[in-house]
């Protein structure tokens, strides 16, 4: 029988599904049968820029590890190092892009100075919330862009995870209004920064780990991180007096996991597939434990006497969100490359308006 004689049986129902996968040459069976697994080890190390055993995310990294290990039965084995531990937290990309480690973690913003399209991959102010953020990019075209992005500095990308939204800020003083950002300086990164800077603000890039000092010490003036979970553990509660909501800075923001190039293409296509599926584990794990967190540590924070938790003025919000659309018309024309993922992401929001209005709008105003 040929082909389309065997598939119009499959679709009258005359034929079953098993007998036209033998009828096709075995298509959709496992034809790894007879192949060769080489019993050769690979060991990785992976820098990251996370504290070393960082709550969620650097256990993902380590979880990460251990199921590379246990499915590949020990061929491949990765060692994690938190930031500073091997290099420092934000030299984490050029010590895989050079071959000094094989894998990193981290958020794809922390590298705009050398890949300015590579914030859209972390996400962006009143961008995209963490299910649009992984439908664009496992399914909308975004992967095919950040692989592109990446394969010029010899790197392979895979999503890693996402805080979902998050809060707006720790402070020492209260926001009333526009006026209250003048001269404040605020560890934002990324194009959430940029957006600080119209605010009147002044936006510092630091570390996790040196973040509390940093607020302490009058180094910062007001600090973003990440949600209630991360937060309490940080202990901004101690230092600082506010925290703001909604974190318009970053509404779903998306780590990663980049390799290096070449030593990716020289593991068996077996382990490169154990690697694939073990970061789409952590970038589901990470977002469940994110949600799962932070509204029980939310709880613990409302009970912090000397705490104010309160929302943004509708003026500040609204200042900003024009501003952010400002910003990001600017920073799309930095480049092609960048001018492309940015209309991407526009073309993927206009396309899933209309469904997230009926659906997810809906139901989350149906429930106020």
């Amino acid at each position: 029988m040929n082909r389309r004689s065997v598939l119009k049986g499959v679709a009258a129902g005359t034929i079953g599904l098993p007998v036209a996968l033998r009828l096709l040459g075995g298509r959709g069976q496992a034809q790894t049968a007879t192949a060769t697994v080489s019993g050769e080890q690979y060991n990785w190390k992976m820098v990251t820029t996370w504290p070393p055993g960082f709550p969620i995310l650097g256990e993902g990294c380590q979880m990460l590890a251990d199921l590379c290990r246990e499915m590949s039965g020990g061929r491949l084995n990765i060692t994690v190092y938190g930031g500073g531990e091997l290099v420092p937290a934000l030299e984490a990309f050029d010590a895989v892009r050079q071959g000094a480690a094989e894998v990193g973690s981290g958020a794809a913003y922390y590298w705009a100075g050398k890949l300015p399209a590579a914030q859209f991959f972390a996400g962006f102010p009143f961008g995209l919330n963490a299910q649009q953020m992984n439908a664009w990019l496992i399914a909308g075209g975004g992967m095919e862009l950040w692989r592109k992005l990446y394969a010029d500095v010899g790197l392979v990308p895979f999503a890693g995870g996402n805080t979902g939204v998050q809060m707006g800020g720790w402070f020492n003083r209260e926001i009333r209004g526009i006026a209250d950002f003048r001269g404040l300086k605020m560890r934002m990164p990324g194009l959430g920064g940029r957006v600080l800077e119209r605010l009147g603000g002044t936006p510092v890039l630091l570390p996790g780990g040196e973040i509390y000092t940093g607020l302490e010490r009058g180094i910062l003036d007001a600090t973003e991180w990440v949600g209630p979970y991360h937060d309490y553990v940080m202990g901004f509660h101690e230092i600082a007096r506010y925290y703001y909501y909604p974190g318009w800075h970053e509404p779903g923001t998306s780590f990663e996991f980049f390799v290096n190039r070449d030593k990716y293409e020289s593991l068996p296509a077996d382990l490169q597939r154990i690697f694939e599926v073990a970061t789409h584990y952590i970038n589901l794990y990470t977002l469940s434990a994110f949600e799962s967190k932070n509204a029980e540590y939310l709880a613990r924070l409302q009970q912090v006497p000397t705490l104010s938790i309160r929302p943004y003025p509708p003026e500040v919000l609204d200042r900003a969100r024009r501003a952010a659309a400002e910003v990001m018309e600017e920073y799309a024309a930095t480049d092609a490359i960048t001018g492309e993922v940015y209309d991407s992401i526009q073309r993927f929001r206009q396309q899933a308006k209309p469904w997230n209005e009926i659906t997810e709008q809906w139901f989350y105003d149906s429930l106020s």
